[in-house]
């Protein structure tokens, strides 16, 4: 059975221990939904980013845990809108 865990980060790169302690999740969605509750945590305690991994493998990443960097990420990736 495949482990997913998350890889924490600074902005450069550099690993850094989590303020949370992770656990090993058996699903991508558990893991996901761990980091949605504990990113700002995570952010406070001195990670800026994350990465998926499925045992060894990088799944994606890396992903910022700036609430207003994602955002703009987000905003932009969904195009013009109506143009309004």
């Amino acid at each position: 059975m495949a482990a997913w865990t998350w890889r924490f980060e600074k902005a450069d790169g550099t690993q850094v221990e989590p303020a949370v302690a992770p656990e090993e999740f058996t699903t991508q969605g558990d893991a996901e939904s761990w980091i949605g509750e504990n990113w700002k945590a995570l952010l406070e305690g001195g990670a800026d980013q994350v990465r998926l991994l499925e045992d060894d493998t990088e799944i994606y990443g890396p992903m910022s845990l700036h609430a207003d960097e994602a955002a703009a990420a987000e905003s932009e990736s969904a195009g013009d809108g109506d143009g309004a």
